[in-house]
């Protein structure tokens, strides 16, 4: 039985679900090319700006202005007061393939994690099977980290597919690396550098490939499963407290109050996903609320 209600369907493919400083919700849809707000109450929802580059990652400076991750020419944009998005950070000596999710912590310092290699080409090549193997190892890549004035240095390498982020109440900064089937900690210093490497959460036994996640108010990390249309919630060590069934699978979750938004679909396949318009915004209510 799904848990969940649909509040938007008729999306390609939605990414980053986000409580902006504003009060609003956003989120952005990769193949619609466009960042939008959403009515968590109506599911009326409205354009914030249009992105050629493919819109995925989102995050705020600490005046309020929006970043916006461009996929496809792999840097992050910022969005002006005049409409424009305008170049906040290149990428493209980083990021070895599409640049993707990002956090921006209170301090306006954002870190942006890429695909590493072309996924869905590997997936039609060799089989999902074949990625799904305990013994397979994705290439390889780099975590950026983006200073408030736009400079660009690696802030982790060796990452498979860094993807979802958030900073743990006590600043514990946990990365999902969706090809690594595991969720990995840092710990943050104040110059935003990162040390002490380790596994927060092991869950390739569950099959569970962390995409896009969001933390409670008490440490709990919700993650959207992609292999599955389910989201759970893991601490950690990686035990499950909780799950929700969703109507599709999902890619993406935000946490507003007591409520969990997931960005779900059929597939992550572009040529699927690209062409039809099945994503959804999907809403359940959960005990622990996040801001």
């Amino acid at each position: 039985m799904v848990d969940t209600a649909v509040l938007l369907d008729g999306l390609h493919f939605g990414e980053a679900p986000r409580h902006g400083p504003d009060g609003r919700f956003y989120f952005s849809d990769f193949y619609e090319k466009a960042v939008f707000t959403v009515d968590l109450e109506t599911g009326e929802k409205q354009v914030v700006c249009s992105l050629p580059g493919q819109p995925s990652g989102l995050g705020w400076l600490p005046d309020g202005t929006l970043l916006v991750v461009s996929m496809l020419d792999r840097t992050v944009r910022r969005l002006e007061s005049n409409g424009v998005l305008a170049l906040h950070a290149d990428l493209i000596d980083i990021a070895s393939f599409h640049a993707n999710d990002m956090l921006v912590d209170a301090n306006g310092r954002a870190y942006v994690g890429n695909f590493g290699f072309d996924l869905h080409k590997t997936i039609n090549d060799e089989g999902i099977a074949a990625v799904l193997e305990p013994d397979y190892e994705s290439p390889s890549t780099s975590l950026a980290l983006v200073e408030p004035d736009g400079t660009t240095s690696v802030a982790a390498t060796d990452m498979k597919f860094p993807n979802g982020m958030v900073l743990l109440p006590d600043g514990t900064l946990v990365v999902a690396e969706t090809t690594g089937f595991r969720l990995t900690a840092f710990d943050v210093a104040e110059d935003g550098t990162l040390s002490n490497r380790r596994v927060w959460a092991d869950l390739r036994g569950q099959m569970i490939a962390p995409d896009g996640i969001c933390v409670d108010a008490e440490g709990g990390v919700w993650v959207a499963t992609a292999l599955q249309p389910l989201l759970v919630r893991v601490v950690e060590g990686g035990t499950i407290t909780d799950r929700v069934e969703t109507s599709q699978l999902t890619y993406a979750v935000g946490l507003v109050g007591t409520t969990l938004i997931a960005c779900t679909a059929p597939t992550s396949d572009p040529d699927v996903v690209g062409k039809q318009h099945v994503g959804r915004l999907e809403t359940v209510r959960v005990k622990v609320g996040g801001r």
